[in-house]
């Protein structure tokens, strides 16, 4: 881990604020029905934020989009775990992150986050870092919308570095899979962490391409698939495989882990669970039909863009 000096904190809340007012917009009026209710906290331990849920949208079922800036005097034991030289630091965490879970099964639920975090110690230089990205989790795969999310991605990075959007791309995939079940998550998109990369501008302007690429990434996919007629099939199908959104957050979600270890706000870092979900036991898609698709030709890793 690389010490730089010279973060500018205000800076980066001041784009994370702004960045949670315009995809709140942005969703609220593309759903066209619900708007988005907000809810600020405060931590005893230190910070606080705001959460905005909407729910029961003619769109959106459930979708929350939080901002959150905590900090204290000793890091997290989800932190210091890979990074044992940084117990003993002060750390603030700020960071925005959203989880959208729409009625029709036809559109996919979509994540994403942005974050910074900075450990400081007394007579020593701070250690810095950014992180973030968004995956998109189809219920029926539609490459053209695939194609779409991962073109936007890779147009967000390329300006900051061509190799960025490969390596980004990669550790998504692995990122968001199900070890216990051999199977990834949806069909990925962007993930990085402990990124700080050249200099403090370089990275923020990774941060900031990434945040501002998520509506055009996901909002042309709602707008296209929101009025698909669906059956109750579907909508079993798709209640099942949210199934497999709640095991990854609460199992192995990093984000998820940080905030219950840092004492944070339990509702905001719940509301991305679905609101209705459902497990059958050794389920299986019948052969040859658009379930069995989805497990075939899109949750398998693959490269997207020719």
């Amino acid at each position: 881990m690389t010490l730089v000096s010279g973060p500018d904190k205000a800076a980066v809340k001041a784009y994370l604020l702004d960045l949670q007012d315009r995809i709140c917009q942005a969703l609220a009026a593309e759903d066209g029905g619900a708007g988005f209710v907000e809810d600020s906290w405060v931590r005893s331990e230190g910070g606080g934020g705001r959460s905005r849920v909407l729910t029961n949208g003619k769109v959106i079922e459930k979708g929350g989009v939080n901002f959150s800036h905590v900090h204290g005097t000793q890091m997290p034991a989800s932190a210091t775990a890979h990074r044992p030289e940084l117990a003993g630091r002060s750390f603030e965490a700020m960071g925005v992150s959203l989880v959208i879970h729409p009625h029709n099964p036809y559109v996919p639920t979509s994540h994403a986050n942005v974050r910074f975090f900075i450990a400081e110690k007394e007579g020593a230089a701070p250690v810095w870092w950014f992180g973030g990205g968004y995956d998109l989790t189809p219920y029926y795969g539609n490459e053209e919308d695939v194609v779409h999310w991962h073109q936007t991605a890779k147009n967000a990075c390329d300006p900051l570095g061509e190799h960025l959007y490969p390596k980004f791309k990669k550790w998504c995939d692995e990122y968001f899979f199900l070890k216990h079940r051999g199977e990834a998550r949806g069909v990925g998109g962007l993930f990085f962490d402990d990124y700080n990369a050249e200099n403090f501008d370089h990275s923020f302007a990774l941060m900031q391409a990434v945040g501002d690429s998520y509506i055009p990434a996901y909002v042309p996919i709602v707008n296209a698939r929101k009025a698909a007629a669906f059956t109750e099939r579907e909508r079993d199908f798709q209640l099942y495989r949210r199934g497999r959104y709640v095991e990854f957050n609460l199992v192995y979600d990093r984000g998820t882990l940080f905030g219950l270890q840092t004492g944070g706000r339990t509702e905001s870092i719940l509301m991305s669970l679905p609101p209705l979900v459902r497990w059958e036991y050794n389920w299986q898609p019948d052969a040859g039909s658009p379930e069995a698709e989805l497990y075939e030709k899109f949750l398998p890793h693959r490269e997207w863009l020719k």
